[in-house]
């Protein structure tokens, strides 16, 4: 990807970000999807395994140093340990320390002397979570928006591998403007009337880690010089409600690293995630969350909406639009620029001001 124009210099940390920003927490798999069988899994251009010993989760680098096969390949010979299928070696699930070379006999003298990384791992929101920065990690919970660990907030998690680069991913979730072209013929709309422009208005709160995006004087539509009206509507498309100045209904907004969210307009009572975690360069895993905050009887409400309706017409239909524009960028940047581009602008700088960088190291004595 071209994260800068050419010859500028802009946007260095941007670009060379292909492979995501590895200092935060990232959503790896759903937790009901790691047992005590070794998953291989890439994230961040790194091949992992992961596994699950006396109910806690465990991440490694995904290969033997002896001949680097990967140890996704192989089994759990003993508790708390996973061993490489050719030759034995096997490896505390902790700390990634070789504690015995099986094929060598108990007194190999090579047992202590090799490990593979470890990295952390916790379970937050029915997910696994892991940190693959070189830095000490920081709380979790830093990493995961406040209102998704309320005790009452109702997930529902979709999650699938996705083609194209993961900043463009995260650039088309925040774009202010693609919405009202691309999603369109979106089965989510069909009874709405989507406004053809407006002005947009990019904030940010005091402390407030979300870059959020606002929508100001909505055009419904217009007249184009020379063209004629546009868009057009069907008699069946309502007419949506007027939003006041300053409102936060419907903001969309983006944080580190790379985690979108939608608040749904008028009663819907439910918001949209989603996350952009890079596998490698050109591939990336999708993350959508839908997510209600109820209890009681509401609670089967809500699973009723989430399996008839939003996940076939908005987590399919809908995002797919969105999935299948993202590869089309190819090495892509905005050019030349237009007004709605200072939403994409407003996100890069935030990735490039404020991304967590690792701690540098300290001087060998």
């Amino acid at each position: 990807m071209s994260a800068s124009t050419p010859g500028t210099g802009r946007w260095e940390r941007y670009a060379a970000a292909a492979e995501g920003l590895p200092e935060y927490w990232h959503p790896a798999m759903r937790s009901s999807k790691l047992g005590r069988k070794p998953r291989a899994w890439r994230l961040l251009g790194r091949d992992l395994v992961f596994v699950r010993h006396a109910g806690r989760a465990y991440a490694l680098e995904d290969r033997c140093p002896h001949r680097r096969i990967p140890l996704s390949a192989g089994r759990c010979e003993f508790p708390g340990t996973i061993t490489c299928i050719y030759h034995g070696w096997t490896f505390d699930l902790a700390d990634g320390k070789l504690v015995a070379a099986l094929t060598d006999g108990p007194d190999s003298p090579v047992t202590g002397r090799a490990r593979v990384r470890s990295y952390p791992v916790e379970e937050r929101c029915g997910m696994v979570w892991v940190w693959m920065g070189e830095g000490a990690p920081v709380p979790v919970e830093d990493d995961i928006p406040d209102e998704l660990l309320r005790s009452d907030a109702r997930i529902f998690a979709l999650y699938r591998e996705a083609e194209g680069d993961w900043r463009h991913a995260a650039e088309n979730g925040f774009d202010e403007s693609h919405g009202k072209m691309l999603h369109r013929s979106s089965w989510w709309v069909v009874f709405r009337r989507m406004a053809g422009w407006n002005e947009t208005e990019i904030v940010r709160g005091e402390n407030d880690r979300w870059l959020s995006r606002y929508q100001h004087s909505v055009h419904e539509d217009d007249d184009y010089p020379g063209l004629g009206r546009w868009p057009r509507f069907n008699f069946w498309q309502r007419r949506q409600k007027k939003v006041a100045q300053g409102s936060n209904e419907h903001a969309v907004s983006i944080r580190l690293p790379a985690n979108l969210r939608v608040r749904q307009p008028g009663r819907s009572n439910w918001t949209h995630y989603e996350w952009y975690t890079p596998i490698e360069r050109g591939r990336y895993h999708y993350l959508v969350f839908a997510v209600a905050w109820t209890n009681g009887w509401r609670r089967v409400l809500w699973w009723l909406r989430y399996w008839t309706y939003i996940l076939w017409v908005h987590h399919y239909d809908f995002n797919n639009q969105d999935l299948s524009v993202v590869p089309l960028m190819g090495d892509s940047h905005p050019a030349p620029h237009f007004r709605p581009d200072v939403s994409i602008e407003a996100w890069r700088r935030m990735v490039e001001d404020e991304a967590r960088q690792p701690a540098p190291r300290a001087a060998a004595e």
